[in-house]
C-alpha cells in the first residue's frame, strides 16, 4: 500500500474512532437520568449479587471501552489523553447548552405531544453535582486507562492484548465507579456514606462483567483495524504522526 494512501487511511480511521468515542460519551451522560434493572444474578464468595439497578447511560459505555482500547493500541497514550480532555470539555459544553434550554420556558400547545416545562425538566434537569461527578470520573478514569494501558504494553510488547485492554479498564473503572457516586451523591448529601460503600462495589462489578465480556470484541476490533491498515499481527501497532 502506498504511503500516501496509508496515511489517509490512518487519518480517517482516527476521525471515525474519535467521532464515535465523543458521541457515545456525550450520549451516555445525556441519558443517565433514568434507572434500569439488569437481570444478572450470581453468588461470589458466599455473597449474592444482582439483579443490578443502574443508570441507562451504561449502555453506550461498552462502546467507549472498546474505542479507548483501540485508540490506545493504534494511536498511543498521548492521543487518548488529548481526546479525553476534549471530550470532557464537550460534555461540559453540552450540559451548558442543556442548562440554557432549561431556563427558557416551553411554549405549550394544548393536545401536543411536545414536552412541557415539567416533563423537560424531569428528563434533562440533572443535579449539577452529578454532572460534575460524571465529568471528573470520566476524565480521571480515561487518563488512568491510557496510562496503565501504555505501561502494560511496554512490559508485554504486542503480546497479551487481553491483559492490557481488560486490565487497564478494570482498574480505571474501579476509580470511575467511586468518584462519580461520591462527588455526585455523597458530597451534596443525597447519599449516606454507608449506602455509598454498598452501591459503589455493585456498580463496579457490573462494569467488570462488561469489561471481561468485551474481550472477544477487542480481538475482533484489532483484526479489522489491522486489515484496514494492512498491518501484520506482529508489527508495531502504535501509529506515529
Amino acid at each position: 500500500m502506498k504511503a500516501e494512501k496509508l496515511n489517509e487511511r490512518r487519518y480517517w480511521l482516527f476521525i471515525i474512532l474519535a467521532g464515535l468515542f465523543v458521541t457515545n460519551a456525550v450520549t451516555a451522560e445525556l441519558i443517565s437520568n433514568k434507572l434500569i434493572q439488569i437481570p444478572i444474578e450470581f453468588t461470589l464468595f458466599g455473597s449474592q449479587f444482582g439483579p443490578f439497578a443502574t443508570i441507562v447511560g451504561i449502555l453506550p459505555w461498552p462502546v467507549v471501552f472498546l474505542l479507548t482500547d483501540l485508540m490506545n493500541e493504534f494511536y498511543g497514550q498521548k492521543a487518548v489523553r488529548r481526546l479525553s480532555w476534549i471530550t470532557a470539555g464537550l460534555i461540559a459544553y453540552c450540559f451548558i447548552i442543556v442548562g440554557i434550554s432549561l431556563a427558557i420556558p416551553a411554549y405549550e400547545i394544548k393536545g401536543s405531544d411536545l414536552a412541557d416545562n415539567a416533563s423537560y425538566l424531569k428528563v434533562f434537569g440533572q443535579s449539577q453535582m452529578i454532572i460534575v461527578g460524571s465529568i471528573c470520573a470520566f476524565l480521571v478514569s480515561q487518563l488512568l486507562d491510557a496510562f496503565l494501558f501504555d505501561k502494560i504494553k511496554h512490559k508485554t510488547g504486542n503480546r497479551f492484548i487481553w491483559l492490557r485492554s481488560t486490565g487497564s479498564t478494570v482498574v480505571s473503572q474501579l476509580i470511575d465507579s467511586y468518584i462519580v457516586l461520591y462527588v455526585g451523591f455523597v458530597l451534596p448529601g443525597k447519599m449516606s456514606f454507608g449506602t455509598y460503600m454498598s452501591v459503589a462495589p455493585t456498580n463496579y462489578i457490573l462494569k467488570l462483567i462488561i469489561a471481561v465480556g468485551l474481550t472477544p470484541l477487542i480481538y475482533l476490533g484489532h483484526y479489522f483495524v489491522r486489515r484496514y491498515l494492512n498491518q501484520s499481527k506482529d508489527s508495531s501497532t502504535e501509529i506515529t504522526h
